[in-house]
């Protein structure tokens, strides 16, 4: 293709909408999203980057994309960028999800954990992203079902994400009655509260003493100094390029205890050295005792 074939190409239009959305505009967003996040979109998610930013294109009164992508890009765009990753970021879960890795959590590690907490020593969980908090509760209430007093013991659930607007949603923790519907009732009776409102369901204060819900980017800085006996990062690597995959198996190796556990997505496997299969995508340091 020649350079001007190529320009003209760049301009094209890549469908029709309320905004004109071109080939350059989609490559610029694409970059701007893998810098900030590691997170790589392709042209078949131009539908969808449309769709999302177009309401951020209403509400700042922006005439096209041209002028959005100049606005992130420029130092007085910083305070769209928050807004720009939310956007952009994909936050399916629920209670229970993928109710496997919870089976092995609860038979396999719990039990574990919980003398390890009784004899006084720490015991860390991290939810890497706990997008709107299900998957953070979910772990919580597995934990108190093997260990109704842990509140009283140095063990700890660490919760983050890189949308601001799904930990503030996770903090609250206020569910819907069709969003509690997969925890098991004798956990959803025993340790959650209903009151009224569309939103009834929460989970009781003990269980909340445990959790901490922070913002934080997979690909940036990692301030926890301790090591993790548990870390959920499941559906999310598949976003990431090879290399930034690559980089995250080794971060979470790295963050892992001796005996600690990695659960990833049904879709994803942490080709890392150091971890080994521990049931279905569940990993544990080589050589760790079970």
């Amino acid at each position: 293709m020649s350079a001007l074939a190529a320009q003209r190409t760049a301009r094209e239009d890549m469908g029709e909408g309320e905004y004109a959305f071109t080939h350059r505009n989609f490559e610029q967003i694409a970059q701007k999203l893998y810098h900030l996040s590691g997170i790589h979109l392709h042209e078949g998610k131009a539908t969808l980057v449309y769709s999302r930013l177009a309401k951020r294109l209403r509400k700042l009164g922006l005439n096209d994309f041209d002028a959005y992508c100049a606005l992130i890009s420029s130092a007085e765009g910083e305070g769209e960028i928050p807004d720009f990753i939310n956007a952009l970021t994909t936050n399916l879960t629920k209670f229970f999800r993928e109710p496997h890795h919870f089976d092995h959590l609860s038979k396999k590690v719990l039990p574990q954990l919980a003398a390890v907490a009784r004899s006084g020593q720490r015991v860390r969980l991290w939810s890497a992203a706990c997008s709107s908090g299900e998957e953070a509760y979910s772990m919580a209430l597995c934990l108190f079902q093997a260990m109704p007093d842990a509140h009283r013991h140095d063990v700890k659930i660490l919760a983050t994400d890189i949308d601001q607007n799904m930990v503030a949603t996770a903090r609250v923790g206020r569910y819907s009655d069709e969003a509690v519907a997969p925890i098991p009732a004798a956990l959803r009776e025993r340790w959650m509260s209903c009151g009224e409102g569309d939103k009834p369901w929460r989970v009781k204060d003990d269980v909340r003493a445990v959790l901490a819900f922070n913002e934080m980017n997979l690909i940036g800085p990692w301030p926890m100094r301790g090591k993790f006996d548990v870390i959920f990062c499941r559906n999310v690597v598949i976003y990431f390029d090879d290399r930034t995959q690559t980089e995250l198996w080794k971060r979470f190796r790295q963050a892992l205890a001796p005996e600690g556990r990695l659960y990833v997505g049904h879709s994803e496997r942490a080709d890392e050295p150091g971890l080994q299969t521990d049931g279905l995508t569940v990993y544990k340091m080589a050589g760790a005792a079970r």
